[in-house]
C-alpha cells in the first residue's frame, strides 16, 4: 500500500532523492549561463517544441516542422489543431516531462525505460530533423551527441560500478522543470518577447489577462508539477 501520508519520512533513499534535487538545482543555477549547460538547454527546448507538436497531433492538426536553434530558441510549425491548447503545451509540456523524468529516476527499471525512450526519440529526430542544430544534438556537433552520451552512461551502468543512469535521468527532470520556469521569466519579464507563447495566448483568450499574467499562471503550474514530482517520488521511495 502506498504511503501517501509519508509516515516515517525520510529514509535514506528519500533523503538522497531530495538532496540530489537540491544539489542539481544549485549546480544548474550556478552554471546557467555557461557553455556546459548548452546541450541540456537545447534538449529542453526540443522537448518544449515536441510538446507543441504532440498537442497539435492530439487535436487533429498537422505538424509541418520543428526547429531548435543554437541560440536556444525554437519554433514548431503547425497547421490546424486547437490553437489555444497548442500554445500552452510548450511551457507546461516541459514541466510535465520534468515530472516524468524525476519520477522515472526513483527506480532503475523506470530509469532504463526513460533512457531507452529518450534514445529512440533522438534517433527518430536524427532522421527527420530539418535543421542541423537538432541533428548536432543527436550525434555530437554540440559538445557531445546525446545518443552517444546516453550510450556511454548505459554501458557504464551495466558493465561497471559507476551507477549514474538514475542520476542522469533525475538531472534531466530537474533541468526541464527549472527551464520551463526560467523560459517564462526570460520571455515575459526579463526581455518581454511579444511573440512568446503566453503573449499569443493572451491575444486569442477572451479572459482579461495579458501575456505576463498567463506566464505567471503557467509558472505556478510548473512549480506545482515540480512539487508533485517530489511528493510522488517520496511516496514511491517509501
Amino acid at each position: 500500500m502506498a504511503n501517501w501520508e509519508l509516515k516515517n519520512c525520510c529514509k535514506h533513499d528519500q533523503v538522497v532523492f531530495l538532496a540530489t534535487i537540491g544539489v542539481f538545482t544549485v549546480v544548474i543555477l550556478l552554471l546557467w549561463r555557461t557553455f556546459l549547460l548548452t546541450p541540456f538547454k537545447l534538449i529542453t527546448v526540443f522537448l518544449h517544441e515536441a510538446s507543441h507538436a504532440i498537442a497539435c497531433k492530439l487535436t487533429c492538426g498537422q505538424v509541418e516542422g520543428i526547429q531548435v536553434n543554437a541560440d536556444e530558441g525554437g519554433v514548431t510549425q503547425t497547421r490546424g489543431g486547437v490553437y489555444w491548447l497548442i500554445l500552452p503545451a510548450g511551457y507546461l509540456g516541459s514541466s510535465f516531462w520534468g515530472m516524468v523524468f524525476i519520477l522515472a529516476s526513483t527506480n532503475l527499471l523506470t530509469s532504463r525505460i526513460a533512457a531507452g525512450c529518450f534514445a529512440v526519440a533522438l534517433i527518430v529526430v536524427l532522421f527527420i530533423a530539418k535543421n542541423w542544430t537538432l541533428r548536432g544534438l543527436c550525434i555530437g556537433e554540440y559538445f557531445y551527441g546525446f545518443i552517444i552520451f546516453l550510450a556511454i552512461i548505459w554501458v557504464l551502468q551495466e558493465t561497471t560500478k559507476v551507477r549514474i543512469l538514475r542520476f542522469f535521468i533525475l538531472f534531466m527532470g530537474v533541468m526541464n522543470s527549472l527551464f520551463s520556469v526560467y523560459d517564462i521569466y526570460d520571455d515575459l519579464i526579463s526581455r518581454r518577447v511579444h511573440s512568446s507563447d503566453a503573449e499569443k495566448f493572451a491575444e486569442i483568450c477572451p479572459c482579461p489577462c495579458n501575456g505576463v499574467g498567463w506566464g505567471v499562471i503557467w509558472g505556478m503550474i510548473s512549480f506545482i508539477f515540480l512539487a508533485a514530482a517530489m511528493y510522488l517520488g517520496l511516496v514511491i521511495l517509501s
